[in-house]
């Protein structure tokens, strides 16, 4: 090749190295996906914290229950979700593509199963604050099943989102493993 200041190599320009220096896509993707994943596992962190917080106040009756009301059924198992998030932190090193996948299931289990029945459970409760203007459960002065359909909004389209990325990261992962055999 070329040295700095010094004599080239007869035919060559120098820059005919540049091809061995760009990354491969699948790794490129990989490392943009790993990034993104973490970012939603963080939002779903902090999601998961507040529900925490709210049911320790709740049941040891730090706050008034007419301040902060006292959970709803469905956070109950929603706690476990947060299984699904330390399982995807640890593919992530090896890119262990069993841990993702258990990551991806279990996010479907512990994750999403408890918004939807959560999502049903408080349906008779928002229907009635939407037909009558009533609400019997408030959060700091607003109405809890408002506050707690928002947080199922948000922590639904966090592990949609999540879901989405993994399964992405898998393809990626397959991709380089494929890649790795015909060698």
């Amino acid at each position: 090749m070329a040295s700095r200041g010094g004599p080239r190599a007869a035919g060559t320009d120098g820059s005919d190295f540049q091809h061995r220096e760009r990354v491969a896509s699948h790794y490129q993707m990989s490392v943009a996906l790993k990034s993104e994943i973490k970012k939603l596992i963080y939002t779903h962190v902090g999601i998961w914290l507040l529900l925490m917080a709210q049911m320790c106040v709740g049941h040891l009756k730090l706050l008034p229950h007419d301040q902060v009301a006292m959970p709803y059924q469905w956070e109950y198992p929603y706690l476990l979700s947060i299984l699904p998030s330390l399982l995807g932190l640890l593919s992530f090193p090896r890119n262990n593509i069993s841990y993702l996948v258990l990551s991806m299931i279990s996010t479907g289990l512990f994750s999403v199963a408890p918004l939807i029945y959560g999502a049903m459970e408080m349906f008779p409760m928002a229907q009635q604050l939407y037909r009558h203007g009533k609400a019997y459960r408030f959060i700091f002065g607003f109405s809890a099943v408002s506050v707690m359909y928002l947080v199922v909004l948000v922590a639904a389209q966090v592990h949609g989102w999540q879901l989405y990325y993994s399964k992405k990261l898998l393809d990626s992962w397959f991709t380089s493993t494929q890649e790795k055999k015909k060698k």
